[in-house]
């Protein structure tokens, strides 16, 4: 059983300048996140633009990253869409191309019910052998995924987990107060991976990290491990920079700041279009500071 703790990055994809998917990139940007000390990946998640990707760029990035990692780490796909026939078939292409893992978010825009939801992800969970970590983020799907459902879920046998990117601590606790034994709870919010897990959660899924992999391992590590201080301090520091990852919707500002950085070009997807000069200037004062370019 693969288990998750600590912080693990939510990948983006690189691509070229002329639209395709940049393998070497992405090889690269894997090999540097595992010897910066990440616990595990997450590629084709909602960081990875995952919905602008064809069936075969999908299963090129999850494939490019396991043969990178080469077991080194786990590799927990994002499989996830509003159309749950369509997410079973993500869910086996990415078993298929050697994923340890799922990440499933929460169907968009139907606004399922929590019955809907449930049901849903069983059939998901049924349709792999793979463990299955599910995603709730209302703040992109409109759907708030409430414990009670949650906790229905983790009785599936392959439900390991939820990535937890409500925001709202008072539900976090509800979550943390009321899981069942090995359930994991892993943020999704990078400005509050440190409170959940000083407060019981086993780690985060995170942006940030594609910037500095190594500080954000490090912070959750050492409040794991209950050293507070530390952790408090690599927090604080990094606090504005995890803020201006969200300034426009994300993965626009991360990736901008990784192609300053000499990691990839600034290439997006459309709808996904390239940040205004006014957020560009105030990611660009954030990196000198932090002395990132």
């Amino acid at each position: 059983m693969v288990d998750l703790k600590g912080c693990g990055t939510a990948l983006v994809t690189p691509f070229k300048s002329s639209g395709e998917v940049d393998l070497d990139s992405c090889r690269d940007l894997v090999s540097w996140q595992i010897e910066s000390g990440i616990r595990f990946l997450v590629p084709c998640g909602t960081t990875g633009e995952s919905v602008t990707l064809a069936e075969k760029e999908y299963r090129q990035v999850i494939g490019t990253c396991v043969e990178t990692v080469s077991g080194a780490v786990p590799v927990v796909a994002g499989a996830g869409t509003n159309n749950t026939d369509h997410a079973v078939e993500l869910a086996r292409l990415a078993e298929g191309e050697g994923a340890d893992a799922i990440l499933s978010v929460t169907p968009y825009y139907n606004k399922p019910t929590p019955e809907g939801l449930y049901h849903h992800f069983q059939k998901i969970a049924d349709s792999v052998k793979i463990p299955v970590v599910l995603y709730n983020v209302p703040g992109r799907t409109s759907t708030n995924m409430l414990p009670e459902t949650v906790f229905r879920l983790a009785a599936v046998d392959n439900i390991i987990g939820v990535k937890e990117a409500s925001g709202n601590l008072a539900q976090i606790m509800d979550l943390l107060a009321g899981r069942p034994s090995g359930f994991r709870i892993l943020s999704g919010d990078d400005q509050l991976a440190l409170a959940v897990t000083c407060l019981g959660g086993e780690g985060l899924i995170s942006v940030a990290s594609n910037l500095i992999p190594s500080e954000m391992s490090r912070m959750i590590d050492l409040a794991l491990k209950g050293q507070l201080q530390e952790a408090r301090e690599i927090h604080y520091r990094y606090l504005s920079l995890m803020n201006l990852n969200f300034i426009e919707s994300s993965p626009i500002p991360v990736k901008y700041a990784l192609a300053r950085m000499g990691r990839l070009e600034e290439v997006y997807r459309l709808p996904l279009y390239p940040m205004s000069d006014a957020s560009k200037r105030k990611m660009d004062e954030e990196l000198q500071k932090l002395e990132l370019l």
